[in-house]
């Protein structure tokens, strides 16, 4: 049996329904773009290239100037998000509004990111290799290490945190095993609704989170052996694209 190759975003899957796991990352089904996530990339490469600017051009004018360029270079690449956006208008206006969300959330002026989405990779076990992209890390004069990433939706309702924090802490659980650091800081930036959720890793929530990944990893390749996934009803069904060939819903 080949590597099994996880990250944050298949590790959701699996959590929300195998079968959906199944559909996207075994049988690799197509699945057309989502207005919302296609959103979110965009965002994220506006903000990516901000920091590229010098220090004193990090403002709200340079990001919203950025902007264009950036919807332009997604649609060369994706053709099809001409169809998916019918209003550009007022696509570029919620893009805009999102930036200048993230302004009153942080002071891109007042620190030096060290990395935009650095790729983090480990393997934890002879059958499971980790992986993941993190939006930023930003390393101060001190050596502390703070790792970052943006939402473009709304934060989670209280006492969901957690689970929020998790991608953060399998980040961190990857760039502690690959440089040797602790980050100091976990930082959920939400432009949906203005927020950040902050969290401070130890090494005891880093290494549960180990044995969480390798316990889900082995129910993984336990499902690839039998051949069973088992189906999850939730309200997250509604927004399933695979709904329709499902078998809780067939």
């Amino acid at each position: 049996m080949e590597q099994l190759r996880l990250s944050p975003s298949r590790i959701n899957d699996f959590n929300n329904c195998p079968q959906l796991y199944k559909y996207r990352a075994i049988d690799q089904l197509p699945e057309p773009p989502s207005i919302d996530a296609e959103r979110g990339k965009l965002i994220h490469s506006v903000l990516e290239d901000l920091f590229e600017e010098k220090i004193e051009d990090r403002t709200i004018v340079t990001a919203l100037n950025l902007l264009p360029k950036a919807w332009e270079e997604h649609l060369l690449s994706q053709p099809e998000l001409a169809q998916l956006v019918l209003d550009e208008k007022e696509w570029m206006d919620r893009a805009g509004s999102l930036l200048s969300s993230y302004f009153t959330l942080e002071n891109p002026q007042s620190f030096d990111s060290t990395f935009r989405e650095l790729h983090l990779e480990q393997n934890l076990s002879e059958e499971i290799y980790l992986h993941g992209y993190v939006d930023r890390v930003d390393i101060a004069p001190t050596g502390e290490v703070r790792i970052v990433d943006y939402k473009t939706g709304k934060s989670p309702k209280p006492g969901w945190e957690e689970k929020a924090l998790f991608q953060l802490r399998v980040y961190a659980l990857l760039y502690w095993q690959n440089h040797g650091v602790l980050p100091r800081l976990l930082k959920l930036i939400y432009l949906g609704d203005q927020k950040i959720v902050e969290s401070s890793p130890t090494e005891v929530q880093l290494k549960s989170t180990e044995k969480i990944l390798l316990n889900i990893g082995e129910e993984i390749l336990s499902a690839i052996e039998t051949k069973h996934f088992p189906t999850k009803k939730s309200r997250l069904c509604d927004w399933c694209f695979f709904k329709t060939i499902c078998p809780a819903h067939n």
